[in-house]
C-alpha cells in the first residue's frame, strides 16, 4: 500500500520519480480499487474512461478524483491500521523486547518511508 501511495502522492524529490506511473500503466492499485468503490457515479464513469485513454492530463485528473474521494486520507488510515495490527502481533511474540525491536523498526521503515 505504501508503494501505491508514494506512486500517487509521493514527493518526486524524495521518491526519485514522477508520481503517477501506476496511473499511466492502468495498474489496479489499492487506491484505484477504493476509489471505484467510494466514488459517485460521475467519478466512476470518469475513472473508467481514464483507464481507457492516455491523455496528457490523465495523472492529474485521476489524482483529483482520488483527492475528491479522500483516497489519500483513506490510504494513510489503512497503513496506520495495518501497522498497529502488525506491531500488536510482534508484541505478542514470546521473545525479549530487544529481539522484537528489529522487526518493529522494519515495519515502521516500510510503512512510514517517503522514498
Amino acid at each position: 500500500m505504501q508503494d501505491d501511495y508514494l506512486d500517487a502522492f509521493g514527493d518526486p524529490e524524495k521518491f526519485g520519480k514522477q508520481p503517477g506511473g501506476d496511473i499511466l500503466s492502468n495498474k489496479k492499485t489499492f487506491l484505484l480499487i477504493q476509489a471505484l468503490e467510494v466514488a459517485n457515479a460521475s467519478q466512476k464513469q470518469q475513472l473508467q474512461a481514464l483507464l481507457k485513454e492516455n491523455t496528457p492530463d490523465k495523472v492529474a485528473r485521476v489524482l483529483q478524483i482520488y483527492q475528491d474521494c479522500k483516497i489519500d486520507e483513506w490510504a494513510i488510515a489503512q497503513k496506520d491500521l495495518y501497522l498497529d495490527e502488525a506491531l500488536g502481533y510482534i508484541e505478542e511474540i514470546a521473545v525479549t523486547a530487544k529481539r522484537k525491536q528489529p522487526l518493529k523498526d522494519l515495519a515502521l521503515l516500510l510503512v512510514k518511508r517517503d522514498y
